[in-house]
């Protein structure tokens, strides 16, 4: 059962934080559309920006549900800055990634405020739990970026067995169906990334936007070779700065990149074969209800015969 901050939502969805591509624009017309919109601090380049977007999301979405997805890791030096905002603009949502959430717990339950952890597997999921989290991002196959390795029907099952508060699950979902298949699994809200990615209100360039919907999944690579931590890339972004996207799958992390990671080399998730064009993000909420709708109706009509 969703919490009643997250009670009123159009869809069970969370628009992903995506590096460089979620902004305030992308947020506020997510949240607007009856999602919970999401940005990661990290695409602000210093503390005074993030104030800044931070105010003008709440300016721009009342009061509506939306996230902070805040890295908690101990690289992270500007992170007590980063809390000091949370504490000021009180997000209803902070999301934890590469690290413990204990950092931001305190904070945001001092407000009242939800605090979810992404992690990637069991050990850090039940970790996750023992640190105070109140809900866990489950990053499974199909994920872009950053990705994870399990399938989200072992890993939310696998979850709910030692953990039951909020779930949301991600991994290659780009339509309703996939939202519906999501929740049969045991998870409150569905993670779509890359369908929101090639949106007007994305932050990624044109270019960027047209290769998601040029492609599908047979065209992404996962590989080590550009962050150090298996990532989902687009293949073609990979090719067009020299890396041979067979050989990256194979090729080890060496602290160098022939270009700028994530700014140049491009990710997506397994669903861009789902997406074949960028309009308004009202327009795929749009969009994603009437899908989600006919499968759950579909699914009735098949238990039910």
């Amino acid at each position: 059962m969703l919490p009643d901050v997250l009670s009123g939502l159009r869809l069970p969805v969370l628009c992903a934080p995506m590096f460089l591509v979620s902004g305030p624009e992308l947020v506020i017309a997510a949240t607007n559309a009856g999602v919970l919109g999401s940005f990661p601090a990290p695409n602000c380049r210093t503390s005074a920006e993030l104030d800044e977007w931070l105010g003008t999301i709440r300016a721009g979405v009342g009061d509506a549900p939306w996230a902070l997805n805040l890295v908690t890791h101990r690289t992270n030096t500007r992170l007590p800055d980063d809390l000091r905002l949370v504490a000021e603009h009180r997000p209803p949502i902070v999301i934890t990634a590469l690290g413990s959430p204990a950092p931001a717990v305190e904070t945001v339950h001092a407000y009242g405020g939800l605090v979810i952890a992404d992690v990637i597997d069991l050990r850090l999921a039940r970790k996750a739990v023992a640190a105070g989290a109140d809900g866990l991002g489950l990053v499974s196959a199909g994920s872009g970026g950053h990705t994870g390795s399990l399938s989200p029907l072992a890993f939310v099952p696998a979850v709910r067995s030692f953990f039951d508060g909020l779930l949301v699950v991600g991994g290659g979902v780009a339509d309703g169906a996939g939202i519906a298949g999501g929740l049969a699994t045991g998870a409150d809200l569905v993670s779509v990334g890359t369908r929101f990615l090639a949106t007007a209100e994305s932050r990624a360039v044109p270019e960027y936007k047209q290769m998601v919907v040029d492609h599908g999944p047979d065209d992404l690579v996962i590989s080590s070779a550009v962050t150090g931590t298996p990532a989902s890339w687009l293949g073609p972004s990979l090719a067009a700065h020299g890396i041979d996207p067979a050989a990256a799958v194979a090729r080890t992390y060496d602290g160098a990149a022939p270009a700028s990671r994530w700014k140049d080399l491009w990710a997506a998730g397994q669903g861009l074969g789902l997406v074949r064009d960028a309009p308004a993000v009202a327009v795929v909420v749009d969009r994603l209800e009437k899908e989600f709708e006919g499968a759950v109706a579909s699914f009735a009509r098949r238990v039910n015969r």
